[in-house]
């Protein structure tokens, strides 16, 4: 479980923000201007490590288990108390079903208790939302790339909650790749910083991996199942039948890891510099766990300076799930639009044009 706070002795009125859309259960009282009072995350790593990957049902009882304690944390790392709250946001789309519901109730039970209004939060646009937190200027309108476990998806950004699809994965989102190929490697989980570490050891042009989709220029989606196979295959092709790297050196393992990675970089550049292009927007956000990748980070900044777009990208601390990004709610509530306690969790992906 991790803390951060900023006393504000000032008495004014700031916003709670609940999230629980999978694996971190987490809480954040934020003030307007973008400073954190108070931030609290409880982390379920060691509870999916054995299963390498994330299991819904556990995740979901672990979020009841810890939803409290982590807002009273936030709560009294920041020197409040309801009487401070304006207003309680959560994050209700998308995300695991039973891991929403939890944050949804535990908010809603807040607001009942306390009469406050209720503000339910798309979780994909709010890692955008990252993006500015703490700058003098809006980041919109944009071109907004969101890249983690679960999401891999374009979309033109109009404002912080008008949004157009542009395009996205169609099977597995780039996250959800790299810890499945750092599975086959024999990394730990979640394997993405593990994969990306032993990345800087191997040389990323080494194999030739596929680039899904990279070479049709009217699609804005992404694929990456077959890529995933493709390291499957590779791996088996050094004669291990159990398709994991057992037996391979760890220069090998170190090579296969900074290839695909390489290639999932070169998708993830090529599809936002097109949509750069495509919506002529020279503003490009990114958000998302893999967007704290170093080496996509800085062959991304490469490719902007290269095309004069301006790049936005979440701090490192902001890409993986936190309820900091629950400051998106405030969006909301300065226009006095909020919700009734009969708001309901949304576990499918956002999709085409929202408002």
């Amino acid at each position: 479980m991790s803390e951060r706070s900023s006393s504000d002795p000032s008495g004014s009125q700031y916003l709670l923000a609940i999230e629980s859309t999978c694996d971190e259960t987490a809480a954040a009282v934020l003030a307007r201007d973008g400073r954190v009072l108070g931030e609290c995350i409880a982390t379920q790593e060691s509870l999916h490590e054995r299963f390498a990957g994330v299991v819904p049902e556990i995740a979901a009882r672990a979020h009841l288990e810890r939803i409290l304690p982590v807002i009273d944390t936030s709560m009294r790392q920041a020197c409040v108390d309801s009487s401070n709250i304006c207003a309680i946001a959560v994050a209700t789309h998308p995300g695991l079903p039973g891991s929403l519901l939890v944050g949804l109730s535990a908010a809603k039970a807040l607001a009942l208790a306390w009469s406050k209004p209720l503000i339910g939060i798309n979780h994909v646009q709010a890692h955008i939302y990252a993006c500015g937190i703490g700058k003098p200027e809006s980041i919109f309108p944009c071109v907004g790339l969101v890249v983690s476990g679960g999401h891999t998806n374009l979309y033109r950004c109009n404002s912080p909650i008008d949004w157009v699809y542009l395009g996205g994965t169609i099977d597995d989102a780039a996250g959800e790749a790299f810890d499945k190929v750092a599975v086959m490697l024999g990394l730990p989980f979640p394997g993405g910083p593990y994969l990306s570490k032993l990345a800087v050891q191997g040389d990323p042009e080494s194999i030739a991996f596929p680039r899904p989709l990279l070479d049709d220029p009217s699609r804005l989606d992404f694929s990456f199942s077959g890529l995933k196979t493709a390291v499957r295959y590779h791996i088996a092709g050094a004669g291990n039948r159990d398709w994991t790297s057992a037996i391979m050196s760890d220069r090998q393992r170190a090579d296969v890891a900074a290839s695909f990675e390489q290639a999932v970089i070169d998708c993830l550049v090529v599809k936002s510099m097109l949509a750069v292009e495509r919506t002529k927007l020279n503003r490009l956000c990114v958000g998302g766990g893999v967007a704290a990748n170093r080496r996509f980070r800085e062959q991304l900044q490469r490719a902007c300076d290269r095309r004069g777009t301006e790049l936005h990208i979440a701090d490192p601390s902001l890409c993986t799930d936190n309820a900091v990004m629950g400051a998106l709610a405030w969006e909301r509530y300065s226009v006095g639009d909020t919700d009734t306690l009969e708001l309901d969790a949304q576990p499918g992906l956002l999709r085409h044009r929202t408002k």
